[in-house]
């Protein structure tokens, strides 16, 4: 039926009431939201876990001193406001109890420390922390104080960590290294510390870290170039001494607000205001996090923008903690790497190339006893990773669920596949042998990493200008309370308390939003001025990354302009530096032994074989190397580590000669019965009915075949 005018007046009575009706009530929301951050500011900024946790270790109290301390998650919920007036007499005791369940492996979470505050890993029931905890696992957290310690550094706070890793240990000798799952800038902390100390950590879980600063693909990844086209680490040392010491948190979370102004503008803003009656509880807990802008130390923030962003040490090989270098190939433990391709922070590029650069080939990670898993995710943005319910209940769930399975893995490259859920709410997992090849497949080749080489040049020029020419006149000028005043007058804080109760503009609003909620009338959802509102605001947003797509292509036509020329590239003579050639772990003695062993050994290979036959391997088929021991007398010793330890042995021998680790399974099984023996127990353990197993029932057959057993 057609709209006659007097309808149309009643659509728009009824349009321009909800209108106003919800610009009140968003207002007021964003006046909660500067009474929320200025109370969160009143109680210290403590972390916004959703659990109780008891402070076992305090990082102030340390030599040397840093602002991390270490707490122990309760398997219970926090009642609101537990945490506001005891928070520092918690913080000052050493509760090193007994630990109430030590024969679960314990797993320590890290949350970043890159402008906002911890605990976003356990923000909601459903979280990392929850999925732990759901499956029994005794969980930790590495938590950090709003302000570090004057003088702070990277080298310290890898120091602490290392201490608190090793207090988790020790309340758990019987459960083997801890877990450590590092999310963003924790992801690349938690590297760095098992590369330096393998002797404490066991599995470490990488969620959307970085480590491969200059990877990605051209005309989609623009944040790597922000380095080069500010000039690089100088304006962090700059920062830092306007600061008075203190680089500001709140220049951190600017930068990812700047990388999508759509949602920055406009988006996240629009959403609230259209879902006025029903967001306000999940924006307002989402802002707690987002507003609490914690502190670095301008040494700190030296390091990671030097020797990290702008120099991709890591990845080379080449950086140096506590004076000693740092080799991400000396990881040990089994390493899973988490990355999304919606994640314009870390997209998948900056989370996996270091492996190939590093490692070279699967070849060389087989050598070496490592095991590499990586998850991708189609759509899932950065922060969505670790903070996701529906990420937490899918992906974190399988991965903590296969952690210690992993470790049974033959050494080797491979990515974790999870099924959707099936009638039962049940998910298969599966780990696909991959190459080298698949990861830069992600990318678009890696030749444009050189113009990266010059800029990190010019970055440290710059520094050291800088540092020579202006630095002691800035310094001269600033003192605390110029410092204090500009962290003041960022932008983002003052649009949070400049909309609270401090400002008495914001007085009626309080009022005004009581009446407009006991007077609430929704405009209808078939209402035409509804409709063209959506419309505009989706014209909005299109322009808004219409603009950010063309800022992002100047940018980097700017940045290749500038540093991919001859000129500039001269400034770097020792042009791209390789990844230098590391000492293999596989030892000589052990390929002299390729025909020794007996009854264990043979079966341990026969089941590297199989897996290592570019087989896919199910999670039930992990399940069943728990076991292996019960399945014959001779197996008896094969349990934990020790079973780990064999399979490291056997796929060294068999990477390092496949041809001769098969034919010799002959001189190490003499006895025909041990043969069929030893084949049935492979074949029971990892040959299930899926179709996933047909490459690996040939690859059994191929060697009954050669042990002269032919199926019954």
């Amino acid at each position: 039926m057609p709209a006659t005018p007097i309808s149309w007046q009643a659509h728009a009575f009824e349009y321009t009431r909800d209108f106003f009706q919800r610009s009140v009530l968003f207002a007021d929301i964003l006046r909660r939201r500067g009474n929320q951050y200025l109370d969160h500011l009143r109680r210290g900024q403590p972390p916004v876990l959703t659990f109780d946790y008891e402070i076992l270790l305090d990082g102030r109290h340390m030599d040397p001193p840093t602002n991390y301390y270490l707490a122990q998650i309760k398997d219970r919920r926090s009642p609101p406001g537990s945490h506001s007036a005891d928070f520092e007499e918690k913080r000052h005791k050493a509760l090193l109890q007994e630990s109430p369940d030590a024969s679960r492996r314990p797993f320590v979470i890290i949350d970043p420390r890159a402008g906002h505050g911890p605990g976003i890993g356990g923000s909601k029931r459903d979280s990392e922390i929850g999925m732990a905890l759901d499956q029994g696992f005794p969980v930790y957290v590495i938590l950090f104080n709003t302000w570090p310690v004057a003088g702070q550094t990277l080298d310290r706070v890898q120091q602490a960590m290392a201490r608190f890793v090793e207090a988790v240990r020790d309340r758990h000798p019987q459960a083997g290294n801890p877990a450590i799952i590092g999310n963003c800038q924790a992801g690349w902390a938690s590297a760095l510390l098992g590369a330096v100390r393998p002797d404490i950590t066991g599995p470490i879980v990488l969620n959307g870290a970085p480590l491969s600063y200059w990877a990605g693909v051209k005309g989609k990844n623009p944040m790597r170039y922000k380095g080069g086209l500010t000039g690089g680490v100088w304006q962090a040392s700059l920062w830092g001494d306007l600061g008075n010491g203190m680089f500001d948190g709140a220049h951190l979370v600017a930068g990812f607000e700047d990388l999508n102004p759509a949602n920055t503008i406009w988006d996240k803003h629009y959403y609230l205001w259209s879902r006025v009656d029903t967001e306000a509880d999940r924006y307002l807990d989402f802002e707690r996090w987002w507003g609490g802008f914690f502190m670095l130390t301008a040494e700190e923030i030296h390091f990671i923008v030097d020797q990290l962003f702008v120099g991709n040490r890591a990845q080379q090989g080449r950086l140096m903690m506590n004076a000693q270098p740092v080799d991400l190939m000396s990881l040990k433990g089994p390493i899973v790497v988490f990355a999304s391709h919606g994640d314009n922070i870390t997209p998948p590029q900056q989370a996996l190339n270091w492996i190939p650069a590093r490692w070279g080939s699967v070849e060389e990670v087989c050598r070496r006893g490592q095991t590499i898993v990586y998850m991708l995710h189609d759509t899932i943005g950065h922060l969505g990773i670790f903070v996701s319910a529906g990420v937490s209940r899918k992906e974190h769930r399988e991965i903590i669920a296969s952690i210690d399975l992993i470790g049974y893995l033959a050494p080797g490259l491979y990515e974790m596949i999870i099924s959707d859920e099936d009638a039962d709410g049940l998910r298969q997992v599966r780990f696909e042998p991959r190459e080298m090849g698949d990861i830069m497949a992600l990318d678009d080749g890696n030749e444009d990493e050189a113009a990266f080489m010059p800029a990190d040049a010019l970055s440290r020029f710059n520094d050291s200008a800088y540092r020579m020419l202006a630095r002691p006149w800035v310094k001269a000028w600033v003192n605390e309370a110029n410092a204090e005043a500009l962290r003041q007058l960022h932008p983002l804080r003052i649009s949070r308390y400049g909309l609270s109760d401090l400002n008495p503009w914001m007085a009626p609003l309080k009022q005004a939003a009581r009446g407009v909620k006991a007077q609430r009338q929704p405009v209808s959802p078939d209402n035409p001025f509804l409709a063209m509102e959506t419309l505009v605001s989706d014209a909005i947003s299109r322009g808004l990354n219409l603009y950010r797509d063309f800022r992002d292509g100047i940018l980097e036509s700017w940045f290749f302009a500038v540093f991919d020329n001859p000129w500039v590239r001269a400034m770097s003579p020792d042009g791209y530096l390789e990844s230098r050639a590391t000492p293999t772990e596989c030892r000589p003695q052990w390929l002299d032994r390729i025909d020794k062993g007996g009854f264990p050994e043979a079966v341990v290979r026969i089941m590297v074989l199989l897996a290592g036959d570019d087989c896919v391997t199910c999670r039930q088929n992990l399940t069943a190397y728990k076991s292996l021991a019960d399945q014959d007398d001779r197996l008896k010793a094969l349990e934990g580590g020790a079973l780990r330890e064999m399979i490291w042995r056997q796929s060294c021998i068999v990477t390092c000669d496949r041809g001769g680790a098969r034919s010799s399974l002959t001189r190490m099984l003499p006895d025909k019965a041990d043969r069929k023996k030893a084949l049935a127990i492979a074949a029971d353990l990892l040959i299930g009915t899926t179709s996933a197993d047909v490459k690996m029932m040939k690859a059994h057959a191929a060697i009954a075949d050669l042990l002269g057993c032919k199926p019954d």
